[in-house]
């Protein structure tokens, strides 16, 4: 079984770097039973799940949180997909050997619609916790704090269970809004620890969701009344010391931002808790391949990619015809048919041309090799260095049948040969990142 095999190896690296005597074991001894028991004895509470079917076992950067190569998105959660349908995604997902949920305190997502309520998705994997259909050791739990946002919703709702703050606060990343958000997020997930605490966006001012260019203009506008990294990395060594967050992650932020991280935690003492970045990064959008990976390449830091399906347009659910319009073949709960100008850079009618085109290209490429567009996107990611390494992949879905398809190529090992790569590279150097934008 590749899952339990791979848990094997992750268990006895994990031993190698913790323990002299067993760096003189032979290899040939992982096999045996006396070096799984030592395993199982040896490692962390929530590495102790390595025991159980988690699948293509991987450890997130340089910690102890032994992950599933698939990560469960929740973002639909509140708006898309109510508790039942969340908790048959959640039921499934780790029928599968996922045992990695990512969440934020701002899900669900949009916040245009009417159902929105801010920390709606964290309440709902509460009351999956709560009913013990699965072990909360044997998960570990992914959430984060929202960057700067004025006048937020997300920081009103944090005086949960008791009616939100008006008028509402603005989200910010001092320390007092980092240590109330922490326990907000705790009371909704119900729970007393969390395992991976992410900042989902700087405080600062940084180019982001789809954006390129820097704005000195902005920067200069926000320079004097930013929370520093410092501050917010101090405030999440609080959390870590009083037992609350395990380790910390970061999300949409820049290879500056990864390096200011790397030395406020290492002056605080906690370098060794930084082990994530959550960053955009499938087919359309590949601009984590450059400077950011090498960073984190050196700095031991894993990638959680979100939108692997850039929003569902790789998915193959929205076709372009060939006189230039849309037919949309996704159901009418769909995302971009329930909302239709979220996400415009991957919106089928509003992408660019360019974004649209290479979608086109990227699918006829999967039907060429026998796979459908999403096994493509998704074994694209599965292949990036970084990803294989000590990240993991996040997928999500509002019907159970997307759900299966999205998990099929990490149950099944759907692997990529070298001319799909190349087909996939050439596409990608007529041009580069269509969908983002100045």
């Amino acid at each position: 079984n590749n899952s339990i095999s791979m848990t094997f190896i992750a268990s006895y690296s994990r031993l190698q770097r913790s323990s002299s005597s067993v760096r003189m074991i032979s290899s040939s001894s992982i096999l045996g039973l006396s070096m799984l028991t030592a395993a199982a004895n040896a490692l962390s509470t929530t590495s102790s799940a390595a025991t159980t079917n988690i699948c293509n076992a991987r450890y997130l950067g340089k910690s102890d949180l032994l992950v599933s190569e698939s990560c469960l998105g929740t973002m639909t959660f509140g708006i898309q997909n109510n508790d039942d349908d969340a908790f048959q995604q959640l039921d499934y997902a780790t029928s599968t050997g996922c045992n990695f949920i990512d969440t934020a305190e701002l899900y669900p997502v949009p916040l245009t619609s009417p159902e929105y309520r801010a920390g709606a998705t964290e309440e709902i994997l509460g009351r999956y916790i709560a009913k013990d259909r699965v072990c909360r050791e044997d998960l570990v739990i992914a959430t984060k704090i929202c960057g700067y946002s004025p006048s937020s919703r997300v920081a009103a709702a944090r005086s949960y269970p008791n009616e939100p703050i008006s008028p509402p606060p603005d989200c910010r990343l001092d320390s007092s809004s980092v240590k109330n958000a922490v326990d907000a997020s705790l009371r909704r997930l119900n729970t007393d620890y969390i395992d991976l605490y992410q900042i989902h966006w700087p405080d600062r001012y940084v180019p982001s969701f789809g954006m390129t260019a820097f704005q000195h203009t902005q920067a200069q506008q926000r320079e004097d009344d930013e929370i520093s990294i410092l501050e917010t990395a101090s405030a999440l060594k609080d959390m870590i010391d009083e037992g609350k967050i395990r380790y910390i992650g970061l999300s949409n932020e820049s290879t500056f931002g990864v390096c200011q991280w790397i030395n406020a935690c290492e002056q605080l003492g906690i370098r060794d808790k930084l082990a994530t970045i959550q960053n955009s990064y499938n087919l359309l959008d590949r601009r984590f391949d450059s400077e950011l990976a090498e960073a984190c390449h050196h700095y031991d830091i894993g990638l959680l990619p979100w939108s692997v399906l850039a929003g569902g347009l790789l998915s193959g659910k929205y076709n372009k015809r060939h006189n230039g319009s849309i037919v949309i073949t996704s159901t009418s709960n769909s995302r971009f048919v329930r909302f239709g100008e979220y996400m415009k850079r991957w919106h089928p009618n509003f992408a660019s041309k360019t974004t649209l085109d290479a979608t086109e290209e990227y699918a006829k490429i999967a039907s060429d090799a026998g796979l459908t567009p999403s096994e493509l996107a998704i074994g694209f990611v599965r292949s990036r260095e970084f990803v294989k390494k000590n990240g993991s992949v996040i997928v999500g879905a509002t019907t159970m049948d997307q759900l299966k398809e999205n998990l099929a190529p990490f149950v099944n090992d759907v692997a990529l040969d070298e001319e799909v790569l190349a087909r996939i590279n050439e596409i990608h150097l007529k041009c580069k990142d269509p969908c983002c934008s100045l």
